[in-house]
């Protein structure tokens, strides 16, 4: 989800010039023409998540994206959230059969056998991780990409994929695992005069710094 940006920003004071402004304030392309995607954009995209809520929420999410658009996956995070405990890691990894086949019925979320069957195994994983770590976050730390490279790709994301993997966790590939990356603010990838980009690289520096 690193695209372009598009048209200059400029600032606003009236209600209506605030409106104005914020159509026309310079943002990643990808996120432009939603609502939902902006407001995504804007408050949560690129910003560091801590808990193993976010961060286990994030990463499931990322995994059901695969193949799909990311506005489907919004659409339906509310039921995701509802559907798989509030991602409650301890929760998840309880999950039997019983609730796989409670989520294969479930409408509001992407209905895929696979993917579900990951998200608990991922879960499993996950409990692992923060008997050896304390945390989740104390375990993603380690690669963070501080200093971005001029030219980013999903490469800068395979450490952290073959690390994943070499544990036991499923649906995790580089492109996948770099989504995650971007969006808990692992990696910025803001581009160049975004209206987050300043503010999103403060706070992951203070955050995995």
């Amino acid at each position: 989800m690193s695209m372009a940006c598009a048209t200059e920003a400029r600032a606003k004071t009236t209600k209506e010039d605030q409106e104005d402004w914020m159509s026309e304030t310079t943002r990643c392309a990808w996120c432009q023409g939603s609502d939902l995607l902006t407001a995504y954009h804007d408050e949560e995209w690129g910003r560091p998540a801590q808990t193993d809520v976010d961060l286990f929420g994030a990463l499931t999410l990322e995994t059901f994206q695969s193949g799909l658009s990311w506005l489907t996956v919004l659409r339906k995070r509310d039921a995701f959230r509802s559907g798989f405990a509030e991602f409650d890691v301890g929760k998840v990894s309880g999950f039997g059969e019983p609730d796989v086949t409670r989520l294969l019925a479930d409408a509001g979320i992407i209905r895929h056998r696979g993917k579900i069957e990951a998200a608990v195994n991922n879960a499993k994983r996950a409990v692992e991780l923060r008997k050896e770590f304390g945390a989740l976050r104390d375990y993603f730390k380690a690669f963070a990409v501080l200093k971005m490279p001029k030219d980013a790709s999903d490469a800068l994301a395979k450490p952290l994929s073959k690390d994943l993997k070499s544990r036991g966790w499923n649906f995790v590939g580089p492109a996948t695992v770099y989504a995650f990356m971007q969006s808990v603010g692992l990696v910025n990838d803001h581009v160049p005069g975004c209206v987050a980009r300043e503010r999103s690289e403060a706070e992951r520096l203070k955050a995995w710094g």
